[in-house]
């Protein structure tokens, strides 16, 4: 029988499927339900040793002989403490030696209890990972704490290897040993591509066993693939990126197929590979989190655990462009040996034809749709008019709901900062680009964004290729579409940030261009002089639209 413990039942179960055989644990009542596990499980084998200091060391050497992860399980408190001259050594000899700790709840920390200290941080620098497990009492409790554990056993291997540490916070009663098995968890592999060709070269032979197949591409510098025919690929798969990805693919609106079909079963992949940095879309990260039979892998030069879909089965160190290369390269070679009426063939055709069909008519209702006047008819004038630019530009977006009317209409790739969806700064970063470049720079984003940021205008290096579009519904728009927050109080003056500011002041005070469009005409015509007009400053193009018509605008277009 196992502990009534769930944590310490999922940290068993994946140190038994990460292939860990040896254990050296420590005397202690807190570590005990930890310590009865290991001692159940007839793969591990059990080294008890009283002295925490020598316990490391020893844990060491057998981790020198068997050149695999070892666990070092101590109690809490000062036990700890006591492993750090073993930890400092095998961070220096790159030694994989797995630190768990027991810990009183956080709630009784520095709370004069016995035996408590912060535990967490307590090794420092001289370990390569340390995550702290929650006592999971919900589903995505228990997600997080099997990433947690996922993240540090990957970490010890990592590169050179090196020590980490996996701090288990148990609240009583402790001696409770109820469960008969242990649970299924899923373990995420890895792969260390970097320097191991053939590592690569095996999984995307691999990925070309799926029979419908899929390639997500997230954020990426717009230099990230260079070099990579994702033309080429997208023969193969069915590639889904946005306006922040770069690549010479349109821009899929596969938002729009996820509206018009909803969780279709037919359109859900059995392989897919991540790449890249954040998404924008809510819908795919739902559709692919709901999609549960299907092979996740993402890559990246960290070996990082993104789990965005929450069942990751691996990760790939390796860039993005040499992952899509490889892909080419494999379904290049697929192609000459695979015959067109195998059964994995045609289901393959038979996916990305469908794949295709809905991405090309969700292409023309985006194309058709006529929005009102609002700020999605805006960015789609703007969109419209700058395929008739014969001029080098880059585009800077703002977040919230202005990077998600860009990944409708926009074709070029565009910069914004989603690593941490911050509204401020994206008009300086913006302001920052244009002094760097001649080309034009336009900056579309919300009101809150710029008032947030309007010292940005103030700032002696600008130019007259700085190029901004004010959406002002005067309110963070993003939050009208939310039914549910009409119900509070707080919703207008303290979540949606109401106001009457206008930026002409402003504009003039930093000896700017300012326009102005209350309406389609006028939003048209400024959009045109915005574009075209010759000046040696920066111009500002506001936009007044209202709130409830760029709700219901955007609502038409998914409802199409």
């Amino acid at each position: 029988m196992y502990s009534s413990k769930v944590s310490v039942n999922i940290l068993t179960s994946l140190l038994i499927k990460a292939g860990i055989e040896h254990a050296v644990v420590c005397p202690g009542s807190r570590n005990s339900p930890i310590v009865h596990n290991l001692n159940e499980c007839d793969e591990i084998q059990c080294y008890p040793v009283t002295d925490e200091r020598s316990a490391g060391f020893f844990a060491m050497g057998i981790c020198q002989q068997v050149q695999q992860p070892v666990v070092l399980c101590v109690t809490s408190g000062t036990a700890l403490l006591n492993t750090c001259p073993a930890v400092a050594e095998a961070y220096y000899q790159h030694l994989p030696l797995i630190v768990i700790s027991a810990d009183r709840p956080a709630m009784w920390i520095d709370q004069l209890d016995g035996q408590t200290l912060p535990q967490p941080d307590a090794l420092g620098k001289l370990v390569k990972k340390v995550v702290n497990l929650p006592e999971p009492h919900t589903d995505d409790e228990h997600w997080y704490c099997n990433r947690l554990i996922n993240e540090a056993l990957q970490a010890c291997r990592l590169r050179e290897g090196g020590p980490v540490h996996i701090n288990v916070p148990l609240s009583e009663p402790l001696y409770e040993y109820t469960v008969e098995q242990l649970p299924d968890e899923r373990i995420i592999n890895s792969i260390f591509a970097q320097g191991n060709q053939t590592a690569l070269t095996e999984w995307a032979n691999h990925f070309t066993t799926a029979n419908r197949p899929m390639v997500v591409i997230g954020q990426l510098p717009k230099k990230a693939l260079q070099g990579i025919d994702l033309q080429l690929l997208s023969k193969s798969v069915v590639i889904l990126k946005e306006s922040l990805s770069p690549g010479r693919i349109a821009n899929s609106h596969f938002e729009k197929v996820l509206a018009m079909v909803g969780e279709q079963e037919e359109l859900r992949p059995d392989k897919v590979i991540y790449v890249g940095d954040c998404l924008v879309s809510k819908r795919l990260k739902k559709f692919l989190r709901s999609t549960k039979n299907a092979e996740i892998w993402t890559a990246n030069a960290e070996g990082a655990i993104h789990d965005t879909f929450m069942h990751l089965d691996g990760v790939i160190e390796a860039t993005a462009a040499e992952v899509l290369g490889e892909l080419v390269h494999a379904f290049e070679k697929l192609g000459t040996i695979e015959s067109s009426e195998s059964s994995s063939a045609i289901e393959r055709k038979n996916y990305h034809e469908m794949w295709h069909h809905a991405l090309q008519l969700a292409s023309s209702c985006t194309l058709n749709y006529q929005p009102r006047y609002s700020s999605t008819a805006t960015v789609k004038y703007l969109h419209e008019q700058l395929e008739d630019m014969m001029y080098d530009y880059k585009l800077q977006y703002g977040n919230s709901s202005a990077i998600r009317l860009a990944n409708i209409y926009a074709d070029d790739y565009v910069y914004c900062n989603r690593g941490v969806n911050g509204i401020e700064g994206s008009l300086s970063t913006a302001a920052g680009m244009s002094a760097a470049t001649d080309d034009i720079v336009f900056c579309v984003l919300g009101d809150l964004s710029f008032f947030y940021d309007q010292n940005a205008l103030w700032n002696q290096n600008l130019k007259g290729n700085l190029r901004v579009i004010i959406l002002n519904n005067h309110c963070g728009g993003i939050f009208g579409k939310f039914d549910g927050l009409r119900k509070s109080a707080a919703r207008d003056r303290m979540v949606m940030g109401y106001h009457h500011s206008e930026a002409k002041g402003i504009c003039t005070q930093n000896d700017c261009g300012y326009l102005k469009a209350t309406n389609m005409e006028e939003m048209q015509l400024g959009i045109v002089q915005l574009l075209t007009m010759q000046t040696n400053r920066p111009v500002v193009l506001e936009v007044f639209t209202q709130e409830d018509t760029d709700v219901e605008a955007l609502k038409a277009y998914f409802s199409l």
